[in-house]
């Protein structure tokens, strides 16, 4: 018997500061070129160094999910602090996102 190991390929994004409509074109465009190289398997967003999140950056998380989606890839997101958090389930995208407590929690899930 052969045993097969498949070891993704995880990209990391860690944006900073407000993620807002000022910024949410760029940070969309960044997550998209991301998503679109064919070596990786895993879109991790680390939000530990952001400190808001508006309605537009809101749908850029979706809208990544979506895209992530219909590459076949997987798109998650880590390090959400307490008032990211209330607002991802006050929208109940807690629900639709996979959400790990840091980027290590990933590694051995």
């Amino acid at each position: 018997m052969q045993a097969v190991l498949k070891c993704p390929k995880i990209t990391v994004i860690r944006p900073q500061g407000c993620l807002n409509a000022a910024n949410s074109l760029e940070w969309e465009r960044n997550m998209t070129t991301a998503l679109g190289q064919n070596d990786i398997s895993i879109l991790l967003v680390n939000l530990a160094d952001v400190e808001s999140l508006d309605n537009s950056g809101l749908m850029v998380l979706v809208s990544a999910l979506k895209l992530a989606q219909s590459l076949g890839k997987s798109f998650r997101i880590c390090s959400v602090s307490p008032s990211i958090r209330m607002i991802l389930e006050l929208t109940q995208l807690d629900a639709v996102f996979e959400i790990f407590a840091d980027d290590c929690e990933l590694a051995v899930a």
